[in-house]
């Protein structure tokens, strides 16, 4: 699927190596077949002696060595690769993107290159257990739709939809879901640190509650609302638990915050500066 293939990367930083970690250990592709591109020279060498790939500080070297180009800068500085990369590029080269709040649009319009796969992964894909929600334009093909696929699926899951607009809501659900996740295990750690036990002792017991609970609800093949009657008798500590936190509307607040990250990823997507999103 790979021979002969080259993986550029324009923007060497942590999901850059969380893919080239995953695509080498999944021996997808040699070392030697990797290019990763950044402006700084420091990092290209730790990334070079940690991985054995290939690097440059020149997006354009990259690009144009590259059969298929990941993008994986911050979205923010995305105007400024754009003229780096473009007309450097085969007609046949694949090109995906990483970049949160970015339409496929964009990135056509900003390379003139239409086989284009926009991606949005998961901070787990650090450690190769994150999800990643795909699409692609039509110029893409079946061989490079399967080339995304493999690439993506050394992050962990990868789930293809056919329409963008799911990419704004994956990137609301999962994209930054795990944040949603850290401040809950945060609140836990710190109630059990204020009833006594140290930090070091609540956190192992919430780590575990959340791996466990995982683990067993995906194993279950049971609704979660059914899960959790399974563990709440009436009058007991853990319906207690509940109805304060069903008073507080913590269900609302959450429902209220991923509906809040879905609009400021569409509305970033049209081109909207930060206060205008909000205003």
């Amino acid at each position: 699927m790979f021979t002969d293939t080259t993986i550029s990367f324009i923007g060497s930083g942590t999901m850059a190596e969380s893919m080239i970690r995953g695509l080498v250990s999944q021996e997808i592709v040699v070392p030697e077949q990797i290019i990763a591109a950044g402006p700084r020279p420091g990092r290209g060498e730790k990334l070079h002696k940690k991985h054995g790939v290939n690097v440059t500080t020149v997006n354009k070297t990259a690009a144009e060595e590259g059969h298929v180009v990941i993008l994986s800068v911050k979205p923010q500085v995305l105007k400024e690769i754009l003229p780096d990369v473009r007309g450097h590029l085969r007609r046949q080269d694949l090109v995906i993107s990483i970049l949160a709040g970015t339409p496929i649009s964009q990135i056509v319009d900003g390379l003139t290159h239409a086989a284009v796969v926009r991606a949005m992964p998961n901070t787990p894909a650090q450690i190769g257990q994150g999800i990643t929600v795909w699409t692609s334009t039509p110029e893409v093909g079946d061989k490079r739709n399967q080339q995304a696929q493999m690439i993506l699926a050394s992050l962990g899951q990868e789930l293809y939809v056919d329409d963008e607009d799911y990419l704004d809501m994956a990137t609301a659900l999962s994209g930054t879901g795990p944040a949603y996740v850290f401040l809950l295990m945060e609140a836990m750690i710190d109630a059990g640190v204020h009833m006594g036990f140290s930090r070091r002792i609540a956190t192992q017991l919430v780590f575990q509650t959340m791996r466990g609970s995982v683990d067993y609800a995906e194993r279950s093949g049971k609704h979660v609302a059914e899960l959790r009657n399974q563990v709440t008798s009436p009058g007991g500590t853990t319906a207690e638990a509940l109805y304060h936190m069903e008073k507080g509307g913590l269900r609302t607040v959450i429902s209220r915050g991923i509906w809040a990250a879905y609009q400021r990823s569409v509305a970033l997507g049209r081109g909207k500066r930060i206060g205008e999103v909000n205003g």
